[in-house]
């Protein structure tokens, strides 16, 4: 994928406020470690349906999946990214401020219809563990 260099766009990339942030207990992390496996499309759906809204960045998302519960560190994040990039998913631009740059994710028109189709899956699940099935 072709990354393009945007200077002074208009459109900022994904910011997040840090605030109603829960303190977590030690089997809270254990839990998480133990069933990372089973979360892991849930944070590739979660970062493409930020990054189909307005473009988001790294340490951004790291935050906002922190305010989810989830953690994950930058070393993971941006793996996952770059192969959400690689499959079509995301594209990545580099934005310049002065003489520090970023790169910014945004959602392809495949990551939007993926993420339309997994909706539905998501929809489905959800019915069924709500309702105990």
């Amino acid at each position: 994928m072709g990354r393009r260099m945007l200077t002074g766009s208009t459109s900022a990339p994904y910011t997040i406020p840090i605030r109603n942030r829960m303190s977590k207990t030690k089997s809270d992390h254990r839990d998480f470690a133990d069933d990372r496996d089973l979360y892991s499309g849930l944070i590739r759906l979660h970062v493409l349906h930020h990054a189909a809204h307005e473009p988001i960045f790294g340490l951004g998302m790291v935050e906002e999946l922190a305010r989810h519960g989830y953690r994950i560190s930058p070393g993971t994040l941006y793996p996952l990214l770059h192969g959400l990039e690689k499959k079509g998913y995301l594209r990545a631009d580099e934005l310049r401020n002065g003489k520090s740059r970023r790169k910014v994710y945004r959602a392809t028109p495949l990551g939007r219809r993926a993420l339309r189709a997994a909706g539905g899956k998501v929809r489905e699940l959800f019915r069924e563990l709500m309702e105990g099935k």
